[in-house]
């Protein structure tokens, strides 16, 4: 098995990227090998200051760099030999079977829509996150970016993409699933969201335990938590910051630091016909090998095939 890295993609690319595959490199011997994309010139040197440790490393040659400040959808068109669309290619072709990328987050999204595609029958692919739960463990939340307006029908498909990655990448047998809303009650909330209550309600392939609310994110109501991407971008940095607040105040908590994005290192993009992976731009060495050890998890489960059974029926 073969995982890819976009080496010029996050604020300290490559030498972070480099550095952080150097040890999914190590944590992930004899599982598969790590694929680094990018810049020769600045990639190579990197490498040979690692010695023997980079050994395993492959390296594919791009000549261009999509920056976190361009147009993803003029920039991935115009730059076709950037490190994220070398790694859409390769992974559309088959030669690595997860592409993980810290860069600009609409290019990887882009770059899944015009590369290796929607899941026949997925309205909308969303990015999804994992949130710590107080009994321990993780749920998952969904989306938290990438359809900032959503319709009701989106909705109730997050619900079971999120149900289908919880049960064969998280391991949870049975997920439940909660509609975040302003209230438990089946009528409160917005159209959006009362029309999605209504579908999920009566949907056979998940379970549905109805609406929640924001106090509910770390508890173990849901293992699921649906939101159109607006609500759950901002839940997902209002959490980033309780950590980092933290941090700041040199406070530890064992809880908290599941909260730390480097714990989990990248967000997957659920729907699409492979296995693709977005990290923080502020990517650590840490952040980069938790991201790509995910992606391996990601391609070990074969969680893409399932989502494909399961919208076919």
């Amino acid at each position: 098995m073969k995982i890819a890295l976009d080496a010029m993609g996050g604020d300290f690319a490559p030498q972070a990227a480099v550095a952080g595959a150097v040890l999914a490199a190590q944590r992930l011997a004899g599982k598969a090998q790590v694929v680094l994309i990018g810049t020769e010139a600045e990639v190579r040197p990197l490498l040979e200051a690692y010695g023997p440790e980079a050994a395993a490393l492959e390296l594919v040659p791009s000549t261009q760099v999509i920056e976190m400040g361009e147009h993803p959808t003029k920039a991935f068109q115009q730059k076709q030999d950037s490190s994220i669309a070398v790694g859409y290619r390769l992974l559309h072709s088959g030669e690595v079977e997860a592409f993980c990328s810290a860069g600009n987050t609409g290019a990887m999204l882009v770059g899944a829509m015009f590369t290796v595609k929607a899941v026949p029958g997925v309205l909308r692919p969303a990015i999804a996150n994992f949130v710590p739960k107080l009994a321990g463990g993780y749920g998952i939340l969904v989306d938290v970016g990438a359809n900032a307006d959503c319709k009701p029908e989106m909705l109730e498909q997050f619900g079971e993409l999120g149900s289908l990655y919880a049960q064969y990448v998280l391991g949870i047998e049975r997920p439940t699933v909660g509609l975040m809303s302003l209230g438990e009650e089946e009528g409160k909330g917005t159209v959006t969201t009362q029309a999605a209550h209504q579908l999920l309600k009566v949907n056979p392939h998940v379970h549905f335990i109805g609406n929640i609310e924001g106090r509910d994110l770390f508890n173990d109501k849901a293992d699921v938590i649906v939101c159109d991407g607006f609500t759950g971008n901002v839940m997902l940095k209002m959490a980033e910051s309780m950590y980092d607040i933290m941090v700041a105040r040199n406070l530890n908590d064992e809880f908290f630091e599941k909260v730390n994005y480097e714990t989990i290192g990248g967000s997957p993009i659920l729907g699409i016909n492979d296995n693709a992976i977005i990290g923080h731009g502020v990517s650590t060495p840490l952040a980069i090998c938790n991201m790509l050890v995910q992606g391996y998890e990601m391609a070990h489960s074969g969680i893409v095939d399932k989502i494909k059974d399961s919208f076919k029926s």
